[in-house]
């Protein structure tokens, strides 16, 4: 972070001193919201949690360097002693203003190009990739995971430095609103719009929600800004009436759906996916060039992050043919995203459990039949998906994991595990489908999904993990990558 003063950062969150006799000889170096984390020179933010108050553990991050504290309240020692506070009446907002203020700072000593990702599906990804676009530009902060929030956001931005040049910002939400209130944070430059899907679409209250939501992205810009949309997503297309921007559009094909449309277009040319599982194709960018690109992320849907990608980083001003290179043999920067683990025994393990919905589901899971295929080099191979629940999806739920389970039929993946209450429908669709005996199978948790999958896995088996976070497939999808043959069962 750029050191200040307490001082300083004070009167930028607007609150006030509780416990610091000389705030100008109190300098903070890092901003952290976990106590295991500090380091000497933090500010720890004792945010309120869920489950447990920031304030418990003001103590021990001061025992670990912290030498302030964000509170909404003072706090003291049991001797009675003040720790060193900044006061407000909501840290997280005073977060959002702390962050805001070293955005102007860096803004007012350098260039600084802030770019920011929404959408349904693909925000990590798309944001991984423009992290490696620009990291070859120069310093470059980009979030950890997914850090995608009114907290996520601010703590991005403090891991700044006074010679960052670049910020990747994603951004998620889970109400109306959100998005607006991160863009008034970050002001983005260049701010993209993947999809629309049905992610929380019980929380939305329905998908035009969503889209009402997601299109605060380019509500956010000024007249200065660059709006990049997915064309080939009615809704996303549809938020070119929203913003005054210049708008770059992106898509799978050279003309754009609408004919009245003259936005500048990315698009992709003579896709072919390996039987490694990897897109290929001719990127072509607005100002006429076309350049291949090979990428090593797993998986046919991710040609529309990486168009995604490019198009951001063009709207940004990287050339094109740096774009391509940084595009090119890239695979996945954050975990359980379509992780490719190749055991000893000759089983590939596909984790892509980190998150889930109807959107990524059936993308997941026709990549996995069609590795399985093989071709005339490569044999076919036997295919297990190990699905868990699609949380957040409300009056849907049931018809969505439903319909997953008569998608797995129809694509002749070998077996399905469905894991958990929520995952039931899976299940129960795929046997009404036509999937019998040993091709379907349901447990309660994943203690015994690991126990089916012991006495079911063998060489030459692929096995995707596919689940919302909370599921915790993600967790089991790492073990059984880890698991020796020794203790798999393997038919002679």
């Amino acid at each position: 972070m750029i050191a200040m003063s307490a001082a300083q950062l004070a009167r930028a969150v607007n609150g006030e001193l509780a416990g610091v006799p000389d705030p100008e000889s109190v300098t903070v170096t890092s901003v952290t919201t976990d106590s295991r984390e500090v380091t000497d020179g933090a500010l720890f933010v004792a945010k309120p949690g869920e489950t447990t108050d920031g304030h418990r553990f003001v103590p021990a991050a001061a025992d670990s360097g912290a030498v302030l504290h964000l509170t909404e309240r003072a706090v003291t020692d049991d001797a009675g002693a003040p720790y060193p506070c900044v006061v407000v009446a909501d840290v997280v907002l005073a977060m959002g203003a702390l962050a805001s203020h070293v955005l102007e700072q860096l803004r007012a000593a350098h260039p600084v190009t802030v770019v920011a990702v929404t959408g349904s599906v693909g925000k990590t990804t798309t944001k991984d990739l423009l992290h490696g676009i620009f990291a070859a530009q120069g310093p470059t902060v980009a979030p950890r995971n997914s850090y995608n929030g009114e907290v996520g956001v601010p703590l991005t931005v403090f891991t700044a430095t006074e010679d960052t040049e670049y910020f990747v910002i994603e951004m998620g939400a889970t109400h109306i609103g959100n998005i607006r209130y991160l863009c008034d944070t970050v002001r983005p430059d260049v701010g993209a719009v993947l999809c629309v899907g049905s992610a929380h679409a019980g929380e939305f209250g329905g998908v035009e929600n969503i889209a009402r939501a997601k299109g605060e992205m380019v509500e956010g810009l000024s007249a200065h800004g660059t709006a990049v949309l997915n064309d080939d997503d009615a809704r996303v297309r549809a938020m070119r009436e929203r913003t005054d921007a210049r708008i770059i559009s992106f898509g799978q094909g050279p003309d754009a759906h609408d004919p009245a449309n003259e936005d500048p277009r990315v698009w992709a040319e003579d896709v072919t996916v390996g039987t490694d599982g990897c897109p290929a194709f001719t990127l072509h960018f607005p100002d006429g060039s076309a350049h291949p690109v090979h990428s090593q992320l797993i998986g046919a849907h991710h040609v529309t992050n990486l168009l995604a990608a490019a198009a951001v980083a063009f709207g940004a001003g990287v050339p094109a043919a740096e774009i391509a290179a940084g595009l090119t043999g890239r695979g996945p920067r954050s975990r359980w995203r379509m992780e490719r683990t190749e055991r000893p025994d000759g089983v590939t393990v596909i984790n892509d459990a980190y998150n889930a919905n109807p959107q990524s589901m059936r993308a997941a899971l026709q990549t996995l039949a069609q590795l399985g295929r093989g071709d005339e080099e490569h044999p076919a191979r036997r295919t297990i998906a190990v699905l868990g629940g699609m949380f957040e999806l409300g009056d849907e739920s049931i018809t969505a994991h439903a319909d997953l389970g008569q998608l797995l039929v129809r694509l002749n993946v070998s077996h399905v595990v469905a894991v958990g209450e929520v995952a039931r429908p899976v299940y129960t669709a795929a046997t009404l489908e036509g999937s019998w005996g040993e091709e379907a199978a349901w447990v309660p948790d994943t203690e015994h999904a690991e126990q089916y999958l012991s006495d079911t896995l063998r060489p030459g088996d692929i096995v995707l993990f596919k689940a919302s976070n909370t599921a915790g497939l993600q967790h089991l999808g790492d073990r059984v990558a880890q698991a020796t043959t020794d203790t798999n069962h393997q038919e002679g």
